[in-house]
């Protein structure tokens, strides 16, 4: 990092990089002061921002590598900054600032070809540029897309529809293809704004405290970089690769359902019961009973069908949540205890999440950590006998609401779900299971990387919608890869059914020969099961999904080098094709198709209707036709036929696996 005094102004370098380009008519900083109205409807935000106060400031006094920023040379700094760094890794560091300041803006220098990716996990757009983004961890919201009939019908209910930002994990970090990363250290509210064809706008609702950048020559090596800075990922566990994790909820009777799955030849590795806490039925759906223990009327005998099951070489999973339903056992004596956090009034804080109300543990209070990890995870979780769970929500802090060590919830707020993910990772760790107990989440945002060792996509609607449905579980995986999340999984067959939306068929059987080819397995029944397609109602739909789990378990010596390489390296297990091929431009615009490590492409149906399906494959190699084993040249797209249970995958030619995946073929071929 070196700044170069030019023309009343600087320019910022990483090393040859232009970052930061600052004149007095056109300043690379801009400071203020807005006042903000958020309302928040069941994990759904409406944000708006008055800005009062936008000023540039012009003016750049440089002393060494400190810089004071005012709007005249006869004023008094309103910012200081000091560069740290060298050619590889630097950071702006905002040692001094105005305290009036609550609003901020940078620019930073952007070419007319560049290509933005990250964001945390972005569903609907993989490359950034030419759009906004609010960073802000929320329910994605329902159907994604403005347009659309079911965001309509979620907007009139409640305002639940999404937009194509909307992501329960955000983090304000992008990766550039002049090679280059860019990390906000803020928790603060804040967007990226790429529409700009010659600056990139970063947005605050606070002096974020650093500014950090990584360069590398390499897209790859950049990955690794921040794979470094964040944190390395807990170990997937090994019982995780016996097969798919079965998620059931239907009381005791999910055993007997789970003995169809295991008799039709389905690999498994766990039965996963988010009802294992009993369940409630609302106007949304059937709804789990917000109280963290085993419900004995809606699964008698649980603790030793635990045992029996693990005996046999499948897990049990269950479910919990940061918030504690009023109407349950834990919720009178986390309140006694002070454990919840509070009102205005000093009353204790209730959300209201469909037709129920909770608390909100606290997790700014060291004695609520210690509570939850220990009587709720601890006690009545892995000491009953779970092996994991859906550590689920974290997005639904409200900006109200008054912690106990003081801290603005404005600044908490996306802070929250790195909490959540603490206290499960410390649960884990002083029961001695951290690398044996899998918990997997949803919500995000900087640093959850090093303590969540699985994410998942969150609710997708039932369908194969652009925005909400199987596609976007793709884009998903490849933004949050890019930013040190190896592991990534759905929701097979997706998860929200309203307004007559149902499952179909072939949406289960597309989605889940696509999981076939990701870390995870995992069903799931929906937020409403009866009405919505099982796999265990046809012995069809069955046979495919016990398929689609073979091959899974068929690829394991290939995914545990995979989990190997992410250990070392950080690289996710999908990822975008560019990251391999960064010399072949074509690979920049892909967002629905994914190497799976190195030497797999996978390129998964997602319409409906189709038959065949064309996949383009990255120039410089030979690759071979997972099932039919034919050979093609890369750098060019390529149709193939797409039968149900065949989706178009393609392995790299000259592969140490190569004798892995032909075994693949020979055994599960169906031509």
């Amino acid at each position: 990092m070196h700044i170069v005094d030019v023309d009343d102004g600087f320019d910022l370098y990483l090393g040859e990089r232009l970052i930061l380009r600052h004149r007095p008519d056109r300043p690379c900083i801009y400071v203020g002061r807005g006042e903000p109205r958020i309302a928040m409807y069941r994990g759904n935000f409406e944000i708006e921002d008055h800005v009062e106060e936008r000023v540039g400031l012009r003016h750049a006094a440089i002393a060494g590598r400190l810089i004071a920023f005012s709007t005249s040379p006869e004023a008094k700094p309103r910012l200081v900054a000091a560069i740290e760094g060298d050619a590889d890794a630097g950071a702006i560091v905002f040692v001094e600032a105005d305290a009036a300041i609550d609003r901020f803006w940078l620019r930073i220098e952007a070419e007319p070809f560049e290509r933005v990716y990250g964001g945390g996990e972005q569903m609907s757009y993989f490359d950034l540029s030419g759009r906004k983004f609010p960073l802000w961890t929320s329910e994605p919201g329902v159907g994604r897309d403005k347009k659309s009939e079911i965001t309509f019908q979620a907007d009139k209910m409640g305002g639940a529809g999404g937009d194509y930002w909307h992501t329960n994990y955000p983090q304000p970090t992008w990766l550039s293809t002049r090679r280059y990363a860019l990390h906000v250290e803020t928790t603060a509210y804040s967007a990226f704004d790429f529409r700009r064809r010659t600056f990139h706008e970063i947005e605050a609702w606070a002096v974020p405290s650093r500014i950090e950048l990584f360069g590398a020559p390499r897209l790859e090596t950049l990955v690794s970089r921040l794979f470094e800075r964040f944190g390395r990922q807990p170990p997937l566990p090994d019982w995780v690769m016996n097969g798919a994790i079965i998620g059931l909820k239907d009381g005791a009777n999910s055993f007997a359902r789970l003995e169809k799955y295991l008799e039709a030849g389905c690999a498994v590795s766990a039965l996963w019961c988010e009802d294992w806490v009993g369940i409630r039925d609302t106007s949304f759906g059937r709804r789990l009973f917000w109280d963290w223990r085993a419900n004995e009327s809606w699964y008698p005998g649980l603790a030793d069908a635990i045992a029996a099951l693990k005996d046999r070489g499948v897990r049990f999973m269950g479910y919990v949540n940061p918030y504690l339903a009023v109407d349950g056992t834990l919720f009178p004596e986390a309140e006694a205890a002070g454990h919840l956090a509070k009102n205005h009034a000093g009353e204790t804080y209730r959300v209201d999440f469909g037709e129920f109300d909770c608390g909100v543990v606290d997790f700014t209070s060291p004695g609520a950590c210690a509570w939850f990890e220990e009587r709720v995870i601890g006690q009545e979780m892995l000491d009953f006998g779970l092996s994991g769970w859906m550590a689920d929500f974290g997005e639904y802090l409200p900006v109200d609401v008054v912690l106990s060590d003081g801290s603005d919830p404005m600044l908490m707020h996306n802070a929250w779900p790195v909490l959540w993910a603490e206290v499960n990772a410390r649960a884990v760790e002083n029961r001695g299971m951290t690398g044996e107990a899998l918990f997997f989440m949803r919500a995000g945002f900087t640093g959850v990387q090093r303590h969540c060792p699985l994410l998942w996509a969150g609710d997708q609607s039932v369908d194969f919608s652009r925005h909400d449905g199987l596609v976007t579980v793709i884009c998903g995986a490849l933004s949050a890869g890019l930013v040190g999340n190896a592991y990534h999984h759905s929701d097979i067959g997706g998860y929200t059914s309203l307004f007559g939306n149902v499952r179909t068929a072939e949406l289960m059987i597309r989605w889940a020969e696509m999981a076939a080819f990701t870390p995870v397995m995992r069903t799931h029944e929906g937020n409403r099961p009866r009405e919505n397609i099982q796999f265990d109602e046809s012995p069809e739909l069955l046979a495919h999904f016990a398929r689609a789990t073979r091959i899974w378990k068929a690829l394991v010596p290939y995914l545990r080098t995979l989990v190997a390489e992410a250990g070392e390296t950080g690289l996710p297990c999908q990822r975008p094709l560019f990251l391999h091929y960064e010399d072949d431009a074509r690979t920049y615009d892909i967002q629905d198709a994914y190497l799976y490590g190195r030497d797999l492409l996978v390129a998964p149906v997602w319409r409906a209707g189709e038959r065949s399906w064309t996949a383009y494959l990255p120039a410089g190699e030979r690759w071979v036709h997972l099932w039919s084993g034919e050979t093609h040249e890369g750098g060019r797209d390529v149709e193939v036929s797409a039968p149900f249970g065949e989706p178009p995958v393609f392995w790299r030619e000259g592969s140490a696996h190569a004798e892995l995946f032909d075994g693949v073929r020979r055994e599960f071929a169906t031509h």
